[in-house]
Formats: C-alpha cells, structure tokens, sequence
C-alpha cells in the first residue's frame, strides 16, 4: 500500500501553484484548461469500462441489479446516476441502485468518518440483499474509503460482479475485484479537492456504464429516448415529436397516439407502424424484449 502523500490526487498541482494570487478569469481558465484533459483519462479506460457495462448488462438480463457504492463525492455521484436512470429509460426504480456512506443524511452533509466505517457497508448491502446475479461498482477516488474496500469484499463473498473505479493509478487500498477502472486525472487545481477533475471523470464513466448498458437493453432507437414515458408537459412534447419523427405523423396526430399509448412513446410507435391495437403493441414489445428496431425494421 502507498502512503496517502503518494496518491497523484493528493500532489501539488504546479500550474496552480500560484493560483490564490491570480485573477477571476486567470483561475477559471486554470480550471478550464485542466478540465480538458478529463475525457482523455477517461478515453484510456474504455477497455476497462466496456468489461463493466458487459457485467451490467449480464445481471440486469438475468434478474440482477447494479450497485453504485461510495462516500461523499463518488457516493452522490452514484446515487445522482442511478436515481437518472428511471425516468430517462422508463426503467424499474431498484435497476440501479445508488448507495452512500452515512446515508440519504450523506446526500446534503459531510458526515465525518463515513468513508471509514467498514461494517456499515455490509449493513448497508444487506438490506438489499446483494446476491450473484448483481454488479457492483464501488467508486473511491484516491481509493481510500474503507467503507467501499469492504463493500468490495461483501459482493465478492456474494458471488455479485465487482467493480473499482478510481481516478489514480495507483489506489490507497487495493482489494480483489473482476475489473478496476483507473482513470488517471491527476493532480487537482486545489490540492487533494477530488470533487473537481476526479468527480468529473467520476460522472462521465457513470454516465457511460449506465447509458450504454440501457442502450443495449434496447431502451433506444438510433439515437432518440424511445423508451420515455410522457409524466409532464416537456417530456408530452418529445414524445410527440419522436413519434411524428418515427411514424410521419404530423404533430397533433402523433401527439393523439401518445395519449392513445397510455403515454408510452414506443407502445405509441408500434400500433401506428403495425396498425394495432394497445394490447397488441404491447405484446410485440414483450416478444422482442423491448427492442423496437426488431419490430418496425423487419
């Protein structure tokens, strides 16, 4: 194990060295231009990422589920992704599931020594109980928290897929997992402040794991959110124009189907390309597992 002082998150960074004596726009554009670098330590993970989402995907066929575990930052960070997943994708509330150190309480507050407390990752695992058929993802940036180290343990013990994911080369603490994804973000424009550089890598892997793995549940067609149910006036109207996009409907017929569906914007666009009933739609959807390409494109 490395000493804390070693861990790239923990370093000075030397272009902000003198960064409390510069200007507004001088420190925004220190911030900006390290930002920069982010999505290229992302990018030399995919390999790794890519195994994730295929352990995602397996569970979630299979009747399983995906846990985001880890405290503070990485902890909000996975609830905010796992809690986005519902209404983007129309998919069951406990699919993704967002779990952190200290608790909802944790969401708002600093809740002091959290990240430390091992056995209340278990507790916390156990109320769910985590089995062979999950993925968990324990997120620790400096890959410090104890609480995620022995979060890894327990779904290892479970037989659950496990995932570390941390923003150094080389973690605090190392235990054994299925897949580590290292995306190196390196020093932080205020030293050790792991929210910045290291949260937004943190972000756009999530963002990735979960996006792809509905992908490929066939929650989307081409590149549009078919799979969206139509809760308020926003989310009406893209439904209506996916539809109209899709069928060739004008806006007012496609926003008719919509509502016709019981607003399911996929139900809405098989029973006008099929010419069928609600029931019918709905049938075909079952058939095909979701995938709507299957269905219009045959």
């Amino acid at each position: 194990m490395i000493s804390r002082g070693e861990l790239k998150t923990e370093q000075q960074n030397l272009k902000s060295l003198q960064i409390d004596s510069s200007s507004i726009v001088e420190i925004l554009s220190t911030i900006n231009e390290e930002d920069k670098g982010v999505a290229d330590a992302v990018e030399k993970a995919i390999p790794e990422i890519e195994k994730v989402v295929s352990f995602c995907v397996n569970s979630i066929k299979n009747g399983g589920r995906v846990f985001y575990i880890g405290a503070g930052t990485s902890g909000r960070l996975g609830v905010l992704d796992a809690s986005e997943v519902p209404p983007t994708y129309s998919a069951p509330k406990g699919l993704f599931i967002g779990v952190i150190a200290g608790g909802e309480n944790a969401l708002k507050n600093s809740i002091e020594g959290a990240e430390d407390q091992q056995e209340e990752a278990v507790k916390d695992l156990e109320k769910h109980s985590l089995n062979d058929k999950d993925t968990l993802i324990g997120i620790s940036c400096s890959g410090a928290a104890t609480y995620v180290i022995s979060a890894l343990d327990f779904a290892k013990e479970m037989g659950a897929k496990t995932v570390y994911l941390v923003t150094n080369p080389n973690p605090y603490k190392m235990t054994i997992v299925d897949v580590t994804i290292h995306a190196n973000t390196g020093p932080e424009i205020v030293t050790g402040s792991t929210r910045m550089k290291a949260g937004t890598a943190t972000k756009m892997i999530l963002n990735m794991i979960s996006t792809t793995t509905m992908i490929k549940l066939g929650k989307v067609y081409g590149n549009l959110m078919v799979d969206l149910m139509a809760v308020n006036e926003k989310l009406v109207d893209r439904g209506t124009r996916i539809i109209s996009q899709i069928t060739g409907l004008d806006y007012e017929s496609a926003k008719a189907k919509l509502f016709e569906a019981e607003k399911s914007v996929k139900i809405a666009i098989v029973m006008e390309k099929l010419n069928c009933s609600f029931e019918a739609a709905k049938n075909a959807l079952k058939n095909e597992n979701g995938f709507l390409r299957k269905i219009i494109n045959t």
